[in-house]
């Protein structure tokens, strides 16, 4: 066991930060402001902030699993983050009650502020996916990485390098909060420290991944200062260099999106027939248990499958909460051994996620389908960092040997949405031009990607 535990009293912190002559320092909470501290909590502030940014109203049109779906019943980031939220704040809830019976929840909280943050951190945890989501992150990762494109990262630090050749959506979600919404560049939304803990899933920067991680990070450079700050403030247990152990809350964020997206993604399909109902029933029947087999046949296809849906869901929220408290003081002391609650959960409800994630991965993800769509995701991506990022490199470095009227004009084009000035470095510049294709979504990506082609003019 570690010497140090975390504290829930810490990890529950309403502490806000801002940005101040490039320092990180405390800000007023705005429940302490004015005459709407009895209206709304600071977990209520932080709620409203996510859900009226424009990152979040974006994801409306990013893709889930279908690219460019035209389907009613597909979800797409936006309606998978508002359900993966509605999950995590019964989650929350739930462990919030526990950790009241169990007298460890700090006075002052209820288990309905425990709801209301997971809720937040939930509803936050997609805002930096890119178009096309994970097809989008490799495309973004790929044409850094190419051969013929390292010329471009001359002049950058070993650690700008990796940032700018590892596209991360978690990194860019946190990017998305700290830094460019809202207040940008001053502390983003400003959300408190508990919520900004509880959505960061991988708490250190590209170099500090471990070794069982893959490329998963969710820190850039460019706000380690700030997740330094956020981190000393909450308690959270420094593993090495720009490391800490994860906020406990952040458990139950990552099991309700593994709930949603096991389940949910299985129902899409049954909706565009990639499945039957009969695949959707057969993978969620050890949960089943044959209970509401004659309630069910009296429903149409959305109706069976929602009904299915939400018995399973039901019994995956009540052992995920079970297992969080059983596992609570490991977790609090960062030594956690397994890499997450799905997979200390029964075998009932592990057997299920796992079957629905393999089937997913079977018939689904790789399904012809979605191919085409993906591909053209390199092309449209390429195309657009083809342009930007010389011109940017050009701009930045007053290169007049490599200059292209083209490259000039789009960014004269884009030029209310990236603003290259004479502070920027190649860094920051860069940054700026992964921030803008970052928030993009697959439709207005597709339509600046034909238009800059010029297949468009009539």
């Amino acid at each position: 066991m570690a010497n140090f535990t975390m504290q829930w009293t810490s990890l529950l912190s309403t502490a806000r930060f801002k940005v101040d002559n490039d320092c990180v320092v405390p800000t007023k909470s705005p429940a302490d402001c004015d005459d709407i501290s009895h209206v709304r909590s600071d977990f209520h502030i932080d709620h409203d902030r996510v859900a009226f940014s424009s990152a979040f109203r974006c994801l409306g049109r990013k893709t889930q699993v279908h690219p460019l779906a035209q389907h009613d019943h597909i979800h797409n980031r936006l309606t998978h983050s508002v359900e993966v939220a509605s999950v995590g704040r019964s989650l929350g809830n739930q462990v919030g009650a526990m950790l009241l019976k169990a007298s460890e929840l700090p006075k002052g909280f209820t288990p309905f502020d425990v709801g209301d943050l997971v809720q937040v951190a939930c509803l936050a945890h997609d805002i930096g996916n890119p178009p096309f989501g994970h097809t989008g992150e490799a495309a973004l990762r790929d044409w850094f990485r190419h051969p013929n494109n390292r010329v471009w990262l001359k002049g950058l630090s070993y650690s700008q390098q990796q940032d700018i050749c590892t596209y991360e959506g978690n990194a860019h979600s946190l990017r998305i909060l700290a830094s460019l919404e809202m207040y940008a560049g001053l502390g983003g939304m400003r959300l408190t420290a508990a919520a900004i803990g509880t959505v960061v899933k991988y708490p250190w920067t590209v170099s500090a991944i471990p070794s069982h991680m893959g490329e998963k990070f969710n820190i850039y450079g460019t706000e380690l200062a700030y997740f330094q700050c956020v981190a000393k403030d909450l308690g959270l247990l420094q593993k090495g260099p720009n490391s800490w152990c994860r906020h406990p809350l952040s458990y139950l964020v990552e099991a309700a999106d593994d709930i949603c997206y096991a389940i949910l993604d299985l129902e899409d399909a049954v909706a565009i027939h990639i499945l039957e109902v009969k695949d959707f029933e057969n993978v969620l029947a050890p949960l089943l248990k044959g209970s509401h087999e004659r309630l069910l046949q009296t429903q149409n296809l959305y109706q069976r499958c929602a009904m299915l849906r939400s018995i399973v869901m039901g019994h995956c929220i009540d052992e995920i909460a079970r297992c969080f408290m059983d596992k609570r003081h490991q977790i609090l002391a960062g030594d956690l051994i397994e890499k997450d609650l799905v997979g200390i959960c029964c075998d009932e409800v592990r057997s299920v996620l796992i079957s629905a994630k393999a089937l997913a991965n079977q018939r689904i993800y790789h399904h012809r389908s979605k191919l085409r769509t993906e591909i053209a995701a390199f092309s449209c991506l390429g195309s657009l960092l083809n342009v930007l990022i010389p011109a940017i490199y050009n701009r930045i470095t007053h290169h007049q040997t490599n200059y292209d009227l083209r490259q000039e004009l789009i960014l004269r084009l884009l030029q209310e949405h990236i603003v290259i000035d004479e502070k920027d470095s190649l860094y920051t510049g860069y940054m700026k031009a992964l921030d803008y294709l970052g928030l993009m979504s697959d439709n207005a990506t597709a339509s600046l990607a034909r238009a800059l082609s010029g297949l468009d003019i009539t």
